[in-house]
């Protein structure tokens, strides 16, 4: 008499591992799809929405409330379009944030790739400059840093850029330690490869991602920053648009039309939400490899 084969059951993990995998899948879309919405909205929506400029408006027009004819948002008190500052604010916020990120990619990681590599007397001399940097308190240097360039796009990049050079060092610097204990890397040095090349073709690829995670964790801080600077005047001065500054003028009138100040206060809290949950997820992604 023939025993009928069964079938191996599915054990709880396996089945579960599919589920786990898109679960992790859905943590990094989901983020990195609302940042690219913000993006496009703010850098292409100003080129083919029927918006007017962010500023120039006419008087007239002050106080408009929300889904006015020609004004989606409503005017501020000097008749400018809403949505159009809005758009254009996070156009300089997003561009502060890019910029400030580069500048410590490429200046704090290339010092902290270069202090682990060479070590010694250079790992020691490097790493002290930028200890002492990150012992001051950075927030009240930025607020004087600002204070003294005075307020202005490029000033406000050049006061966050400094200060994000010492912390993305650090994380290069330990990146490239780990990797120098690598097998490849003693074998590429025994080969005799040229220091030049062990630096662009070993160690920058693979310190790349670890810095890219962490700017991207760090995106929500800086506009968080740059919209406090502008809040206070210190940052993207009137009347360009900016977050804070939107926020700043219209909590004179707060009571009256809350909307100037929940519109562009909304905008902020999405976005730093979306880079923060992008950033854990791409960290939690890469630590589990």
């Amino acid at each position: 008499m023939a025993i009928a084969e069964t079938a191996p059951a599915v054990t709880a993990p396996a089945a579960e591992a599919p589920r786990r995998a898109w679960v992790r899948r859905l943590g990094v879309l989901i983020p990195a799809g609302l940042v690219a919405l913000v993006a496009l909205a703010c850098f292409l929506g100003p080129l083919v929405l029927p918006i007017p400029k962010p500023t120039g408006g006419n008087i007239v027009d002050a106080y408009l409330p929300s889904f006015s004819a020609g004004h989606l948002l409503g005017t501020d008190p000097n008749g400018n379009d809403i949505l159009a500052r809005i758009l254009y604010g996070g156009r300089n916020s997003l561009t502060v944030a890019i910029a400030v990120n580069v500048i410590g990619m490429a200046i704090g990681g290339s010092f902290g790739a270069l202090s682990a590599y060479f070590g010694g007397t250079t790992d020691m001399l490097i790493m002290r400059v930028f200890d002492v940097l990150i012992a001051f308190p950075s927030l009240v240097l930025i607020l004087a840093v600002a204070q003294s360039l005075g307020p202005s796009r490029i000033n406000t990049i050049l006061a966050l850029g400094f200060f994000s050079i010492p912390a993305m060092a650090r994380i290069a610097r330990a990146a490239t330690l780990s990797l120098c204990e690598q097998p490849f890397m003693a074998a590429a040095k025994l080969c005799g490869t040229p220091t030049w090349r062990m630096l662009l073709r070993h160690i920058a690829p693979n310190v790349a991602p670890q810095l890219l995670t962490f700017s991207i964790l760090g995106m929500g801080l800086i506009i968080v920053i740059e919209g406090a600077l502008s809040f206070l005047g210190l940052g993207i001065a009137p009347p360009a648009p900016s977050w804070g500054n939107m926020i700043s003028e219209g909590q004179a009138s707060l009571s009256a039309t809350p909307m100037l100040v929940i519109w562009p206060s909304l905008m902020l809290f999405i976005t730093v939400l979306a880079f923060n949950l992008l950033g854990d997820a791409l960290r939690s992604r890469w630590s589990s490899r």
